[in-house]
């Protein structure tokens, strides 16, 4: 069960790891803290977690630099990367490098708590995490994080590069409910000039390119009111 799960945070602001460790402990988490990437990579060895909190920006050793070390080393134990950097060529390569999922500060304590649950819960049916795939395939529907391709039935979609980067966020997150917020900040960057009908316009567009009907959907699932779901199975 998920709520039996240990979580290292790992952040140098003391702000932040004195309120973040209760709270998380108060949703069922057991919450060990590092204070740097350096002290983290001893605790992980100490504390075996099954989630790691790691934020970006930190003195000695910063959290992508702890990131590529446990990857390196075939680490494969789930992070979610904390930045206030929020550009979205930025959480690409973060995601590139093998993190879980990625989070914007400041933030939504109970936004944070949904997306630990999400990626706990993928790791505990077994399934590798889809954040680590170059293929990402549902039914038909196969998209090459590599060559930044999609195809549909072995056709090749004319999908525009932002249009690919929502895709793959979506099918990397299959079955959550993600806000126009979530996507706006995930796709565009939390500073990016534009509003969330963007996020409903390239939602439209991909759902035209698959054949998508928004009323019986295969793929991408309106939820009225709160945003959109992949709802495809989603396979590497």
């Amino acid at each position: 069960m998920e709520l039996e799960a240990k979580i290292l945070l790992v952040d140098d602001e003391t702000a932040i790891t004195d309120n973040l460790a209760p709270f998380l402990e108060r949703a069922g988490y057991t919450v060990e803290v590092a204070g740097d990437g350096q002290e983290a990579l001893k605790k992980i060895d100490l504390f075996a977690p099954d989630l790691i909190i790691l934020d970006v920006l930190m003195p000695h050793m910063d959290g992508r630099s702890v990131l590529r070390h446990l990857r390196r080393n075939d680490d494969w134990t789930s992070v979610i990367l904390l930045t206030q950097v929020g550009e979205s060529v930025e959480r690409a390569m973060a995601l590139e490098e093998g993190a879980d999922d990625y989070l914007n500060k400041p933030f939504d304590p109970q936004e944070l708590v949904a997306r630990i649950r999400a990626v706990l819960r993928r790791a505990h049916l077994g399934q590798p995490s889809l954040a680590k795939t170059e293929r990402l395939v549902s039914g038909d529907l196969t998209l090459d994080r590599i060559a930044r391709k999609a195809k549909l039935a072995g056709q090749e979609l004319s999908l525009t590069p932002r249009a690919i980067t929502l895709l793959e966020y979506m099918m990397s997150h299959p079955g959550e409910l993600m806000s126009r917020t979530r996507l706006l900040d995930a796709v565009w960057g939390w500073d990016y000039p534009t509003g969330t009908r963007t996020v409903d316009t390239r939602i439209a567009e991909l759902r035209r390119l698959l054949g998508d009907d928004s009323t019986n959907p295969h793929y991408i699932e309106t939820i009225p009111g709160q945003g959109y779901r992949f709802i495809g199975g989603v396979t590497s």
